[in-house]
């Protein structure tokens, strides 16, 4: 997506909401498999905790406005190491959204093509989409927004269908549903279960969030507005309209494919097969943006020296190939350990995707600690904040109630993932134990020891090569003591450059460069340059002292600004805040 021209909101809409409201082709036989007949209620009370998030998400992206979600805001807010985990966090749940997305889409095309085999087609469609992001097609608004309104058109028509025929057949299949005995025995069990399930219905709610800085002005906030009207609705309509058309038992026979089977039930074979064709085609969809979304995402995390420089490496189409392979097959490995089955499926990525829906709460909670003076167009109080965090450790801890083995799913992926980021985190010190080990078995083996440590003090040298920025307006030394604290903590570099821009006739106050020698002599690690310039603070700036010293701007730092700060953080092409 361009830069240049923004998206606007019924684009901007398409490409989150076919994300969001694929969900509507799954999630209701997923709540009436726990709530049983009162999963229309269970749905009905995730719609209401998506609405604080509303607010959540409106303060949070509203303040920094920037790709990346929740990553983005622990990244602005806290360490590095917080904002890996939900990263870590963030591409299980595109992982598991690509899985559940194809699966889907072939269950779907399978009741057309009955030949199918669901299993090889799922991974057939996973290359499939592989090889177009390689080739560098990634969603188009015009598609996305033509498949989104074919796909609110076709569950408009299937609601209508069920409704009518309800009307002319009468509700005695309703009654005969209402009245067989309460899911675990009661309606508390039965809306409790059926709610952690359920809350799979708002998966995709972050996608807006990955994306805002394409979106124009004032879209955001409409873009999350518009997916709670749709899941709000849509979610627990068919939900009920399912209950009351189908028999209990046709509802478990066609769990992947119940919308599809309430076409053909309640309209005919022509609903059936175009809720089939509908589905298979904003399923691929949501398929495609995990590819473009998880791209984006490990890039990023790259590009701040978290992953691998490797997944850097494009092709000519500027296509980042090894990260799309890298999670290709991370996706095929997941759909052959739980053979395609939507369960496992789902529990991996509920509580991968309500774990992310948490750390956006709290990241909140510490926006609003840290970053108080941060001008944002929503606030949400405490109490919708607490509110909204409470039902989605209740929603998690309900997920991994229902399936404590999906949990050992997910911690098979999550481990090591995690593992992996911790090495590269802390990869400096990892190089100087090995490096001090080298140099033990000297006498043993000379010649290999030689070439391990000219290796080992090349890479430690390359990593600490990079010089990083820190912006200053004159900040008293106990502001300057958390930056370089920061820095030493999170980033892998000896050299730290503190700037300080002047007015013309201006000097920097004195006080500022005794702060300085101070710290530069408390933190012997770290060579300080401290740099005066005149002009004014701003993204033409940053721009050219980029380009200048050659430091990418996510390696620039400033304090939080206040309200009367002139740009938008987003403006300012991903410097950080960092205190």
């Amino acid at each position: 997506m361009s830069h240049e021209k923004k998206l606007n909101e019924l684009e901007a809409t398409a490409i989150c909401g076919n994300d969001i409201s694929s969900s509507c082709l799954y999630v209701s036989a997923l709540a009436i498999a726990y709530a049983g007949q009162y999963a229309w209620i269970a749905l009905l009370m995730v719609g209401a905790v998506l609405f604080l998030f509303r607010k959540i998400y409106g303060e949070v992206v509203g303040a920094l406005p920037l790709n990346g979600g929740a990553y983005n805001v622990l990244l602005n807010t806290t360490s590095k190491r917080n904002a890996a985990l939900a990263a870590c966090l963030t591409i299980l749940s595109y992982m598991a959204t690509a899985v559940i997305s194809a699966s889907e889409a072939m269950h779907y095309l399978h009741t057309l093509w009955h030949g199918l085999p669901i299993i090889w087609a799922t991974l057939g469609l996973l290359g499939l989409f592989l090889v177009l992001t390689i080739l560098g097609i990634s969603e188009s608004a015009k598609v996305a927004v033509a498949i989104f309104l074919v796909h609110l058109i076709s569950l408009t028509l299937l609601v209508g269908s069920a409704v009518w025929y309800l009307a002319t057949h009468g509700v005695d299949t309703l009654a005969a549903n209402f009245s067989l005995p309460l899911k675990g025995g009661s309606i508390t069990h039965a809306l409790f279960f059926g709610f952690s399930a359920a809350m799979l219905g708002i998966s995709g709610f972050e996608s807006s969030a990955n994306f805002v800085e394409e979106q124009a002005r004032g879209v955001f906030g409409k873009t999350l507005r518009n997916m709670w009207i749709v899941v709000s609705f849509f979610n627990p309509a068919i939900a009920f309209l399912a209950v009351a058309a189908l028999p209990m038992g046709e509802v478990g026979e066609h769990t992947e494919t119940l919308l599809s089977h309430l076409g053909n039930t309640t309209g005919g074979a022509w609903l059936g097969t175009l809720i089939s064709v509908d589905a298979v085609a904003v399923l691929s969809g949501a398929v495609l943006t995990s590819f473009v979304g998880v791209s984006g995402l490990m890039k990023r995390m790259t590009l701040d020296r978290i992953l691998p420089q490797f997944f850097l490496k494009e092709n000519k189409r500027e296509s980042n190939y090894i990260i799309l392979i890298t999670f290709f097959l991370l996706c095929v490995s997941v759909l052959l350990i739980t053979n395609g089955q939507l369960g496992p499926l789902s529990g991996v990525y509920t509580i991968s995707f309500l774990s992310v829906m948490a750390f956006f709460a709290l990241g909140n909670f510490l926006l609003k600690r840290k970053r108080p003076k941060l001008p944002r167009p929503v606030y949400a109080g405490i109490l919708t904040v607490t509110l909204a965090l409470v039902s989605i450790l209740v929603a998690l801890y309900g997920n991994i109630k229902i399936h404590p083995d999906y949990l050992i799913v997910f911690l098979q992926y999550f481990l090591p993932a995690m593992v992996l980021i911790y090495v590269m985190l802390n990869r400096i010190g990892i190089l100087n134990l090995v490096l001090a080990a080298a140099n033990s078995f000297a006498e043993q083996s000379p010649r290999f020891s030689r070439l391990l440590r000219l290796k080992l003090r090349q890479m430690l040298r390359e990593l600490h090569q990079q010089e990083f920025v820190f912006f200053t307006k004159g900040d008293n030394v106990s502001n300057l003591n958390k930056v370089m604290a920061y820095v030493v903590e999170n980033e892998f570099t000896t050299k730290l450059k503190i700037v300080t821009l002047l007015r013309p006739g201006e000097t920097y106050p004195q006080d500022l460069l005794t702060d300085i020698h101070v710290l530069d002599r408390a933190y012997d690690q770290i060579e300080v340059d401290f740099v005066t310039l005149e002009g004014k603070f701003g993204p033409e700036l940053i721009d050219k002292l980029s380009q200048e010293w050659k430091i990418p701007k996510n390696f620039m730092f400033i304090g939080s600004p206040g309200d009367q700060f002139p740009y938008h953080v987003s403006e300012l092409g991903g410097v950080r805040l960092i205190i």
